[in-house]
C-alpha cells in the first residue's frame, strides 16, 4: 500500500485530537509457545529470495542499542532504503527550519518528539523515497508509542518487526561512549563494554569501535549523550515503547533478538535469525 503525506498527516491529526480508536492489546500469555511457529513463517519469504521484495521492517530497541548499525547493514544487504527518524529530528534541527527551536527543547531533555512532527518529518522522506524509485524501507526509531503504530499500520504493512535487545548496563556504556566525526559523519564508539557473568548470565564484551586516524581529532559527542538523558529515554522506552512490542508479538510480526556481544558476534547471527546467514557474500558485502 501507498504511503501518502496526506493520510499519515491525517491519521496524526485524529490520534492527537483522540478520534483514533485505540486497539485493545489484552493478554500476551500464552503466545510464547506460538512464537517460534509464528516467526518462522514470517520468515518463509526471505528463505526464498531476499532481493527483488518490496521489504517493509521496523528495527525496535532501547536508545544505543545499535538499531542504526544493524538497520544500515540491512538495507545495503537487502537493496531498501534505511530511514532512520532521529536522523531527521537531527537534519531537522542542523537546517534550523521553523521547527529546530521547538525540537532542541524536546531532545535535550530526552523526551519524546510529538507525532505530528515526527509523522511529517516522516511523511517527507517517505515521499522523496517513492520520487527516487525506491521500494520498501527499514524504519528505525518509529513507532516509538503504540498510537504511532497505529497510524502506521493504518497506510502500510510492515513485514517484519525485528526488536533488538541488549542489558541495560551495556546500553548505557554504548551511549555515552558514542563519538561522531565532525567532518564526514562517521559513527564511532569509544567505550569498551566487558561485562562478567553472574547469576547464570553469560559474560559479555564489546571492543570499541574507534575511528580512522583521519577522523580522530574531530570526534565530537552529541548533545543527548549525557547521562542523565540516557537513563531518561531508556525511562520513556521502558514506559512507552515496550508496549509496542506487545503490539507487533501479537501480530505475529515480532522477532527478538538479544544481542550476544558486539559486531562481530551479533552481525552473523542476527543474518541466521533472518535466514540470511548462509551466504557469505553478501555478508561480507554489508560489511
Amino acid at each position: 500500500m501507498a504511503v501518502s503525506k496526506r493520510l499519515l498527516l491525517a491519521r496524526a491529526s485524529m490520534v492527537a485530537r483522540g478520534l483514533c480508536s485505540g486497539l485493545e492489546l489484552g493478554s500476551a500469555r500464552g503466545f510464547a509457545s506460538e512464537q517460534e511457529q509464528q516467526q518462522q513463517q514470517l520468515l518463509l519469504p526471505l528463505q526464498r529470495s531476499p532481493e527483488g521484495r518490496n521489504h517493509q521492517w521496523v528495527f525496535l530497541g532501547c536508545p544505543g542499542v545499535g538499531k542504526g548499525t544493524y538497520a544500515s547493514r540491512l538495507s545495503s544487504l537487502i537493496g531498501v532504503p534505511h530511514i532512520a527518524t532521529g536522523d531527521l529530528v537531527r537534519d531537522e534541527l542542523a537546517a534550523s527550519g521553523p521547527l529546530s527551536s521547538q525540537l532542541a527543547e524536546i531532545v535535550n531533555q530526552g523526551k519524546l518528539v510529538p507525532d505530528e512532527i515526527v509523522m511529517d518529518l516522516l511523511s517527507k522522506r517517505l515521499e522523496a523515497r517513492e520520487a527516487k524509485g525506491e521500494t520498501g524501507f527499514i524504519l528505525d526509531g518509529f513507532p516509538r508509542t503504540v498510537r504511532q503504530a497505529e497510524i502506521l499500520e493504518g497506510v502500510t504493512d510492515i513485514d517484519l518487526v525485528v526488536n533488538l535487545k541488549l542489558r541495560e548496563e551495556a546500553l548505557l556504556a554504548k551511549c555515552l561512549g558514542r563519538r561522531i566525526c565532525s567532518q564526514c559523519g562517521g559513527n564511532y564508539n569509544i567505550a569498551s563494554i566487558d561485562i562478567k557473568g553472574e547469576n547464570g548470565q553469560p559474560g559479555m564484551y564489546m571492543a570499541p569501535l574507534l575511528p580512522p586516524p583521519q577522523c580522530a581529532s574531530k570526534m565530537i559527542t552529541r548533545s543527548d549523550d549525557t547521562e542523565e538523558v540516557v537513563k531518561e529515554r531508556l525511562r520513556i522506552y521502558n514506559e512507552l515503547t515496550k508496549p509496542v512490542e506487545d503490539f507487533y508479538r501479537q501480530r505475529g510480526k515480532l522477532l527478538e533478538f538479544d544481542l550476544p556481544g558486539g559486531i562481530p558476534e551479533s552481525w552473523p547471527k542476527l543474518l541466521q535469525a533472518l535466514n540470511l546467514g548462509d551466504n557469505d557474500d553478501k555478508r561480507s558485502a554489508a560489511a
